[in-house]
């Protein structure tokens, strides 16, 4: 499988057109979820326009899943034509300053190009927290994808001792805080897409115990194959250190930016999943 990583991109997506048909005609892959969660995100749209943005979905998703493949092949010089980080002074400030940067991102995009990606923008200062594999095969060889051009791959559990250890270095960790913590997360519970949505909120318990300035990671297509990352300043630990208790001004601020980007650009969102399974 990995030698077809060694094909161009533009070989790939003739893969990625198979992929789309197959998800979206024939295996249907998860097509009542993905459904769903477009009706009740958008119930201004028509059914068309569900259709529309459902197809659309499965389309940027099989093309992510080829870009997700060449990850193992594909040269710095070329990932760093294809993603392009648009302000990355908001993130090196941060580093002259020694501090640990929060980088909130979500699936949307194409969110495993960002830490190779950010590998090769900030050298040595990039790292992303990940949700360990049950399967060895897959955990070994995501965890080569993640790591090839220099960044560390955080184990979940692992999160604050490496912020501990690395605290003063300036560093980013990155986390992706899409919605649907459960119960036993404390979650925090705000309107988003016309829903009632639970948010993970460790990004607020760890910026106010580690001082950590926190970054929204937007990434949109801009054409195929093609990306831009914009960072936006969000509250950071000494803010949050004086909200009222109760509050999450980080995860509030994150979830709006997410929610503009999502109504942007639908079709660039990860829908297969049951984000809104949880209710308040």
């Amino acid at each position: 499988m990995l030698g077809l990583a060694h094909l161009p991109l533009a070989v790939l997506y003739l893969f990625a057109e198979v992929i789309y048909f197959m998800l979206a005609y024939v295996v249907r892959y998860r097509w009542r979820v993905v459904t769903e969660n477009l009706r009740n995100s958008f119930p201004e749209k028509t059914p068309a326009e569900i259709e529309r943005t459902g197809k659309a979905f499965y389309r940027h998703f099989a093309q992510v899943v080829v870009e997700i493949l060449k990850l193992a092949a594909i040269s710095p010089a070329e990932l760093r034509q294809r993603l392009r980080f648009t302000n990355p002074e908001l993130m090196t400030r941060h580093f002259a300053e020694n501090r640990l940067v929060l980088s909130l991102g979500s699936h949307m995009g194409n969110w495993e190009w960002i830490l190779n990606g950010a590998a090769l923008e900030f050298p040595g200062r990039a790292a992303g927290v990940y949700k360990p594999l049950n399967n060895l095969f897959f955990e070994t060889l995501m965890r080569r994808l993640r790591t090839r051009f220099g960044a560390d791959a955080v184990p979940m559990l692992a999160t604050l001792r490496y912020l501990v250890a690395h605290r003063g270095e300036g560093r980013t960790l990155s986390l992706l805080t899409d919605q649907a913590a459960g119960p036993e997360d404390r979650p925090y519970w705000t309107q988003f897409l016309n829903q009632d949505t639970s948010f993970y909120t460790s990004a607020d318990r760890l910026a106010v115990q580690l001082d950590c300035a926190v970054l929204y990671v937007g990434i949109r297509r801009a054409r195929r194959g093609y990306y831009e990352v914009t960072f936006t300043e969000l509250p950071d630990g000494r803010t949050a250190k004086g909200a009222p208790a109760g509050t999450f001004p980080i995860t509030e601020a994150f979830a709006r930016q997410l929610e503009a980007d999502m109504r942007a650009s639908p079709e660039q969102y990860l829908w297969t999943h049951r984000r809104w399974k949880h209710k308040r």
